[in-house]
């Protein structure tokens, strides 16, 4: 089954759109079938369950792991030394937490900056507006790189909803000069393509739901 969902969503996915397979409570031997089929995309929220997967996967170099959760500032450190993406830059410090314990390990990450796009309790993110007037200042920050941006719809948004928030996304990467788009999840991936997404965050939709 694992195969077999993760060649079909392959196969839908035009050229420039990247399936990014969120492992997050899967367990490292299925990270291992699939890196060994050729996915090299990896998303996890949790870094102490992430450093137990990088320590059992240490012989697969090819694997690029992209944090994808909400960054603690207490855990920067550890993303930094082991992750090459960091997709939910939400604030402008964080990002320059980011740069500066970069600088110290001598690594650069590939970012990409969270916005809210609408009224939800549950998720943070940068003011498309004041994102507009800040950016400048993040992409002279050293030892990382801005990318793109990152959005969520919140959970009760039917499809047009989330079709048209993932548009604004879009639309405002644009305007930023910002080439990828991170958006778009098992639940509504086909919306998040439609309006441009260049990343899809994708878990039950390829390993399946998460044993409990």
């Amino acid at each position: 089954m694992l195969l077999e969902n993760w060649e079909q969503l392959r196969k839908q996915l035009p050229d420039g759109v990247n399936l990014l397979a969120v492992s997050k409570g899967h367990p490292s031997e299925k990270i291992r079938y699939l890196a060994e089929l050729g996915q090299i995309d990896f998303g996890e929220s949790r870094l102490q369950e992430a450093l137990l997967k990088f320590n059992a996967l240490g012989d697969l170099k090819q694997i690029k792991w992209h944090f994808i959760g909400r960054l603690q500032s207490n855990k920067v450190r550890g993303v930094v030394q082991n992750f090459d993406f960091i997709h939910s830059v939400d604030s402008q410090l964080l990002a320059e937490r980011i740069s500066r314990i970069a600088v110290e390990e001598n690594r650069t990450i590939q970012i990409m900056l969270q916005v809210k796009l609408a009224k939800d309790p549950t998720k943070g993110g940068f003011n498309p507006e004041n994102l507009q007037r800040v950016i400048p200042m993040i992409h002279s920050l050293s030892n990382i790189k801005t990318t793109g941006l990152m959005t969520m719809a919140p959970i009760n948004f039917g499809k047009e909803e989330r079709r048209n928030l993932f548009g604004q996304c879009r639309s405002l990467a644009n305007q930023l000069d910002l080439k990828e788009c991170s958006m778009g999840m098992s639940s509504d991936w086909e919306e998040a393509l439609k309006a441009g997404a260049t990343w899809l965050r994708l878990g039950s939709s390829v390993f399946g739901y998460r044993p409990k």
